[in-house]
């Protein structure tokens, strides 16, 4: 329903009542003219007229014609106004206002490299992680470029990959690196392993050498290096050597020198009883009785 000029429905009542445009109106009147409210209206009236100094005189009797009589209060209808939402809102099945899901609807104005969040009353446009807004744009961040990871990044769209370098294992926040013990899990080395930061080494026992490969242990000639080791032959052993001395010589406790056996003394011999036991370097000789010739006599044996 609505009401003519000059009145205002009573959303209670649902009736028009008279505005008064005295009280609605800042300076209606100008001037030396003063306001006077009518029904559906108002008049400027000057203060020295009668009518406006006298409030027991009709103010209409002589300068303007009696009103009329009021006539009975129309019954106007009843008006019931829609419920209204806000903006942001609609009314569900139990008239109430609900919040609209513009992401859900696909109602939002996000570009397509952000992301609608749905809030109270509107929405958002975000970006997903790895991205930042620039411009109105989602545009990836280069994490690499941050040092995120401790050895190796390869940036990725939205994201980053964290890798390690050879020698290395990731740890579980996969970021940083922890060394590989390779001595521990699978031992390379033929003989002993040294695990170093990032790497391991190999060394061999006391005669042995390593290998070109840096993993495999050879023996070594100890003999090949020098012809004195021994004073008369040397012989090679796995990882050592060992001198030996010829037939008639004992090896000294030096492992080296050889000393002549005096088999004589020893009396590890063969003579006979007439012959003489005569030690010689590595072997001895059975010698037989003196016999002098003439003119030779024998004075001692």
């Amino acid at each position: 329903q609505q009401c003519t000029n000059g009145f205002d429905l009573d959303r209670a009542s649902g009736q028009c009542l008279d505005i008064d445009e005295c009280r609605t109106i800042p300076e209606a009147c100008r001037g030396d003219m003063v306001c006077v409210n009518q029904n559906g209206g108002y008049l400027c009236v000057p203060r020295t007229n009668p009518v406006y100094r006298s409030p027991y005189l009709n103010p209409y009797s002589n300068i303007y014609p009696p009103p009329p009589a009021p006539g009975p209060v129309p019954n106007y209808p009843t008006v019931t106004r829609p419920l209204m939402c806000r903006f942001g809102y609609q009314l569900d099945e139990n008239n109430q206002c609900a919040d609209v899901d513009e992401c859900a609807s696909d109602s939002h104005q996000c570009n397509p490299t952000q992301i609608c969040i749905n809030t109270e009353g509107g929405y958002t446009c975000s970006c997903t992680e790895g991205y930042w807004l620039l411009e109105g744009q989602c545009l990836d961040i280069d994490e690499c470029r941050y040092g995120y990871c401790q050895q190796l990044c390869a940036n990725v769209p939205g994201s980053y990959s964290c890798t390690c370098n050879p020698g290395f294992t990731l740890n579980d926040d996969g970021r940083s690196c922890q060394d590989v013990n390779e001595c521990t899990s699978e031992n390379p080395c033929t003989q002993t392993c040294v695990n170093t930061y990032g790497s391991f080494l190999c060394r061999c026992e006391p005669g042995y050498e390593l290998e070109a490969d840096g993993v495999n242990c050879s023996d070594m000639d100890e003999c090949s290096f020098s012809e004195f080791l021994c004073q008369h032959e040397c012989v090679n052993a796995p990882g050592s050597y060992y001198c030996i001395c010829p037939s008639g010589y004992n090896l000294l406790d030096d492992s080296r020198s050889c000393q002549d056996i005096n088999e004589c003394e020893t009396r590890n011999f063969t003579c006979t009883l007439q012959q003489t036991c005569f030690n010689i370097p590595g072997e001895y000789k059975c010698l037989d009785p003196v016999r002098c010739e003439e003119p030779y006599i024998q004075i001692n044996e």
